[in-house]
């Protein structure tokens, strides 16, 4: 597990959506964690640090162009990269 490259510092809003201005390949490019209250969540669509949310699907409903809904759940939210 001995990663010699740099990897880049999270930013405080992330967005896995190519289409949004808060994604970044760069860092998807690593493996990454999301932690919401000390607990590890692998549906996050996207996440704010400083304001303590993350969107994640609501269920199996779709927008009209077939995207997910998302809904906010607040609480202490750690990235990580694992």
């Amino acid at each position: 597990m001995n990663d010699t490259t740099h990897r880049p510092l999270f930013p405080d809003r992330l967005s896995i959506d190519p289409r949004s201005p808060y994604y970044n390949a760069a860092i998807f490019e690593h493996d990454v964690g999301i932690k919401l209250n000390d607990k590890e969540r692998s549906d996050v669509e996207e996440y704010c640090i400083s304001e303590g949310w993350v969107r994640v699907p609501a269920g199996k409903a779709l927008d009209r162009k077939g995207n997910p809904l998302l809904m906010k759940v607040k609480g202490k939210v750690e990235p990580y990269y694992r």
